[in-house]
């Protein structure tokens, strides 16, 4: 059967790379992937911005655009966790959408039980767990797995991994001088690995960083999981 992607609203508008890598990665895999066309905002941005009547229409609309899918897979670990913490509640539906509903470094190792996916990347990189990845998915070292057997890749520790990098959705809009402050000190640690990249599974995040990287002039790219394991 296969399995649906769940693009994400920002990915499709700003990351289209990431959904195209994404699908590239799944399909040498020998994954079977669909996009369903009527999938829009999963509601999370509504929800935090306090429209709980607009985020239950989307919840119900993502039921329904992704029911009879056993997997949805999603290169986003903020929007995959809104799906589990909040979606069935706010269509007031017992759905087993939580369970469905992955994100990528999940999906492979815990669905195709897979470390090495038959990658090579020319390059170093550091790995930022971001906080919905961490905290609420618990992803825990998956990301870190699979970027260990990319092959000519080398992983280099970021201090302070854990360390929130300011963006927090409509909270860098809301606190922009201490989402600054915040993304300064992530950026320094960055920095301070040597690498040539950071690597992160949530696109947001990422476009925060990068946002970040070219205001300092850094040399120090953004680059999504499923970009690195697609090459």
């Amino acid at each position: 059967m296969p399995v649906a992607l769940f693009v994400t609203c920002l990915v499709d508008t700003l990351s289209p790379e990431v959904g195209r890598a994404t699908v590239t990665l799944l399909e040498r895999l020998g994954v079977e992937v669909e996009f369903p066309r009527a999938q829009t905002c999963c509601g999370q941005l509504h929800l935090n911005a306090g429209y709980p009547e607009v985020a239950s229409a989307l919840a119900r609309r993502f039921l329904d655009t992704f029911a009879g899918y056993e997997a949805i897979v999603a290169p986003s670990g903020s929007c995959v966790a809104h799906v589990r913490a909040h979606v069935p509640e706010l269509a007031a539906d017992p759905d087993d959408v939580a369970d469905r509903t992955l994100d990528l470094s999940e999906f492979l190792v815990d669905r195709l039980d897979v470390h090495d996916v038959g990658s090579a990347y020319a390059g170093t990189l550091t790995y930022h767990p971001t906080c919905h990845s961490l905290r609420i998915l618990r992803l825990g070292d998956r990301p870190e797995l699979l970027l260990r057997s990319v092959t000519g890749v080398d992983l280099r520790p970021l201090a302070d991994a854990t360390e929130c990098c300011g963006f927090g959705g409509t909270f860098a809009l809301r606190n922009a001088d201490v989402s600054t402050a915040m993304l300064s000190d992530k950026l320094r640690r960055v920095e301070e690995t040597g690498a040539d990249a950071v690597c992160a599974c949530d696109a947001s995040c990422l476009l925060h960083l990068r946002g970040g990287l070219e205001r300092r002039g850094s040399p120090t790219r953004a680059v999504h999981l499923a970009e690195v394991l697609a090459t």
